[in-house]
């Protein structure tokens, strides 16, 4: 499915591609607005859908995927309260060998999430995945999040790669859009992001289920 004769550079989606997505699902969905509830003395029902109304409403900006804005707005500790269910927090199937695997290959590996600061130092303390990449990039620190076709100027000053030999996997088909936009020639999906729910059949984009299907050969650098 890959030539990885013919790739450089890979970059790599944290939340839903890396990481099973039924954490932050669960949690904004679930676990948020029952605690939203409970601290501000609400209805459950109720609070669950305002927050749902609210955060629809910033889908795909960075405040969406900002925690100290959703800290400020709802008067709660967004990571504390995602350190309460911490033990969530799960790599999907193959990716610790598929990350090694990459490390010890010539190919650039960079992370590159729209996770918030806070939320992504939780969840590399608590998988560890961090020692498999050359360079970690989060959306917050470019300004943009990666939805934005600017992103990838930005992350090329930053880290230059030659975008017709790059492999961009993420789960968001608005982020491959605009990577493919940009001219990053190499795109994939990964077609369940989160466990719980059904794989997607459905995607613009080339899809795997699980990263053995693309895993590189065994080598050294």
């Amino acid at each position: 499915m890959i030539d990885w004769d013919t790739i450089d550079t890979v970059l790599l989606d944290l939340d839903g591609t890396l990481l099973d997505l039924h954490f932050d699902n669960y949690f904004w969905r679930q676990h948020l607005p029952r605690r939203y509830a409970e601290i501000h003395q609400r209805d459950e029902n109720d609070s669950r859908q305002q927050l749902q109304q609210r955060m629809a409403a910033k889908r795909g900006s960075l405040d969406w995927y900002s925690v100290d804005y959703w800290s400020e707005q709802l008067q709660l500790d967004i990571p504390a309260l995602k350190l309460e269910i911490q033990h969530m927090i799960s790599l999907r199937p193959y990716v610790e060998e598929f990350l090694r695997r990459l490390h010890h290959s010539r190919q650039q590996v960079l992370l590159v999430t729209n996770a918030h600061r806070k939320s992504l130092d939780i969840k590399l303390a608590r998988t560890g995945i961090q020692r498999w990449f050359d360079a970690i990039v989060v959306s917050h620190d470019l300004r943009v999040p990666k939805e934005d076709p600017q992103f990838w100027h930005y992350l090329h000053a930053r880290h230059p790669y030659r975008a017709e030999r790059t492999l961009l996997i993420d789960d968001t088909e608005s982020v491959l859009q605009a990577a493919s936009r940009y001219g990053i020639a190499h795109l994939m999906t990964v077609l369940q992001p989160d466990s719980r729910l059904q794989k997607r059949l459905d995607t613009r984009f080339p899809g795997i289920h699980h990263f053995d299907e693309i895993m590189p050969a065994k080598q050294r650098r």
